[in-house]
């Protein structure tokens, strides 16, 4: 089957740039991207490429290349399920907040509604390709819905789930460590595969039956999430004993059996995936009885809240065990530099610690506005004030956190920011960015994840 016509429910972070970049490598096929949200859309079809919903380096160039030759960005859903041969589903799958599973089960609902919709809308075979991080067996969930409520079509479901790291998403795509394709049906496999080898070589194209595919991507997410958890549990250890968390995470990190990925010690990891997914494996652990399984894995999840947690608390037993009144500035909002994404984002529940301990937190980020971290606040935002200058943010401050590793930040002049802020003038460095001697030098009282401050 030869697939001249693609549709993509959902204009996110995943969708978004995932068909911006087949688009871009297939000239022959037709990608629609479609979503209910209206200003999304407008934002992915603005003729200023500067202002597209999700900021990844080099995504702009690939906009602007297929952009209106065969990509194209719309709210006409119905239209562009009933056109395409293939539909990738890339909605939203967050953690479900009601009922059972409660705060670990993946939401399906939006799952569920888009495949109603397709199961309404199509009259000719579809290709339906699960793109959204999901729980093992969804597929046979959205199987059922769209043969017991179709019009007599044919569907055949694929999982192939996304392994972007958001910052790097337009190089991943480009150039993948793997494509994963799961299904039962080899026509379709084969349909989707075609689109890959256009760009991807062969042998970086894994097949594998829909519930592996399914579960390899919770399972990477979990693998990786792990990493970082670890290493921070060993950075709490490295500030009580002199040692220096870089250097170990470089002495390990050498070891060929572990390699140097994903150590990098810092205030917790964030983004809509990891924690997501190790709960959503939590959940499924749970579910079949496998209580050790589940208790193993949610303890990465406990260990990065931790980490989160005590980072706030660090800085009110610096400050003299009080907060109060006092200015602490946070560089960076975004859970990781590179994006505009805060979902999960370390800065999130830092803020939220630091309001309770009654401080005025300035934040400033690079490419996350006042609305977004507003709505992060849940719009408690009498402590909060948001700047789009960084020096004025840190004016006046008692204290500088950096939250998220924006290069930008490494080129500061430290030394006007520290004339402007009360003395004595700290710095938490979160996330391991600054050169410590440079930064005591100046005359800060400098603390960095990891290493004491002796």
């Amino acid at each position: 089957m030869k697939v001249k016509n693609i549709c993509c429910i959902g204009a996110g972070y995943v969708g978004g740039p995932t068909m911006a970049v087949i688009a871009q490598k297939c000239p022959n096929v037709n990608v629609t991207v479609v979503d209910l949200n209206e200003a999304r859309i407008n934002a992915w079809n603005d003729a200023d490429l500067s202002k597209l919903p999700v900021y990844e380096p080099g995504l702009d160039v690939v906009v602007g290349e297929a952009r209106g030759r065969n990509l194209f960005f719309s709210t006409e859903v119905d239209k562009a399920i009933d056109e395409a041969e293939m539909i990738f589903i890339s909605v939203n799958t967050p953690t479900k907040m009601y009922g059972a599973g409660k705060g670990m089960a993946a939401d399906l609902k939006y799952i569920e509604l888009c495949a109603r919709q397709i199961a309404r809308v199509a009259k000719t075979d579809k290709i339906v390709v699960e793109k959204s991080t999901l729980p093992v067996r969804t597929a046979e969930a959205l199987k059922s819905i769209l043969d017991n409520t179709g019009n007599g079509v044919n569907f055949q479901i694929l999982s192939n789930p996304e392994f972007l790291a958001e910052g790097t998403a337009v190089e991943d795509l480009h150039a993948p460590d793997r494509v994963l394709i799961g299904g039962e049906n080899e026509a379709a496999i084969q349909a989707l595969v075609a689109i890959y080898a256009t760009w991807v070589p062969r042998e970086r194209i894994l097949t594998t039956n829909v519930w592996s595919s399914e579960l390899s991507k919770l399972t990477a997410n979990a693998f990786l999430a792990q990493r970082v958890s670890s290493i921070n549990a060993i950075s709490e250890l490295c500030e009580k004993t002199g040692a220096d968390v870089n250097e170990v995470a470089k002495a390990i990190g050498m070891d060929s059996r572990i390699g140097a990925k994903f150590l990098k010690s810092s205030v917790g990891f964030g983004g809509s995936c990891f924690q997501k997914d190790i709960l959503n494996l939590v959940y499924i652990a749970k579910s079949y009885g496998l209580n050790e399984v589940a208790d193993y894995w949610e303890q990465v999840v406990i260990m990065n809240d931790h980490q989160k947690h005590r980072f706030a608390k660090n800085i009110v037993k610096t400050l003299y065990n009080t907060v109060s009144g006092k200015k602490i500035a946070m560089l960076g909002w975004a859970f990781k530099k590179d994006t505009n994404d805060t979902r999960e984002s370390a800065a999130i529940d830092v803020a939220k610690d630091l309001v309770a301990e009654q401080a005025n937190v300035a934040v400033y980020d690079p490419k996350v506005d006042f609305k977004q971290i507003e709505m992060d606040m849940n719009y408690e935002m009498s402590e909060v004030s948001v700047f789009e200058e960084p020096y004025l943010a840190c004016q006046n401050a008692h204290a500088v956190a950096i939250l998220t590793e924006w290069d930008e930040f490494k080129n500061y002049d430290w030394q006007k920011i520290y004339d402007t802020m009360l003395k004595p003038a700290f710095v938490f460095d979160g996330r391991n960015i600054l050169d410590r001697k440079k930064m005591q030098e100046i005359g800060f009282v400098y603390a960095a994840v990891g290493s004491s401050n002796e």
